[in-house]
């Protein structure tokens, strides 16, 4: 059963996401190092151009639908949160092989290589995460973590823009 401090941290922790967000999308004017422009806040972004900065909501509300769970202080990851992780990994990789001209042609071969050597860091470090998630006993805090790391990098380096700005 969960208690408010478990609502209140799942709630605490998915408002923090704002922050990957909009380090991601609103902290310069073009894709950076630092603010790479992810798909996951780039493409509402565009979608909806007179509310541009609004996409930084895209990743609290996908984390908080994603597993609601967390609210009732859940410890146990989700299968499908593997499955997710799975997927964005081979999706990554088949992103960076169809993106990666674009990417030396408009954002350069430093940024390119950089931007794609971050995403290997973010894809290792939540690597371990899910490694020790399944190899330990479960806890609420972990399994909160975890999935706020996975909705960062989601919110932040995940699929990069690479190519020309509309």
């Amino acid at each position: 059963m969960a208690d408010l401090s478990d609502r209140t941290l799942t709630l605490q922790a998915g408002l923090a996401l704002l922050v990957p967000a909009s380090l991601g999308l609103l902290a310069t004017g073009g894709p950076t190092i630092l603010c790479p422009f992810p798909t996951f806040t780039i493409l509402p972004a565009f979608l909806f151009s007179a509310a541009f900065p609004l996409a930084i909501i895209v990743p609290p509300l996908f984390f908080f639908a994603w597993n609601p769970a967390l609210f009732r202080g859940e410890s146990k990851t989700p299968r499908r949160t593997y499955a997710l992780f799975g997927a964005l990994i081979a999706l990554s990789v088949a992103y960076f092989v169809a993106s990666w001209g674009y990417g030396l042609k408009y954002q350069g071969k430093n940024y390119t290589m950089e931007i794609a050597a971050a995403n290997v860091v973010w894809i290792l470090v939540l690597s371990v995460l899910f490694i020790l998630s399944r190899k330990r006993s479960s806890s609420f805090r972990f399994n909160l973590l975890l999935h706020w790391f996975l909705f960062a990098w989601l919110a932040w380096y995940a699929f990069p823009y690479l190519g020309e700005l509309p």
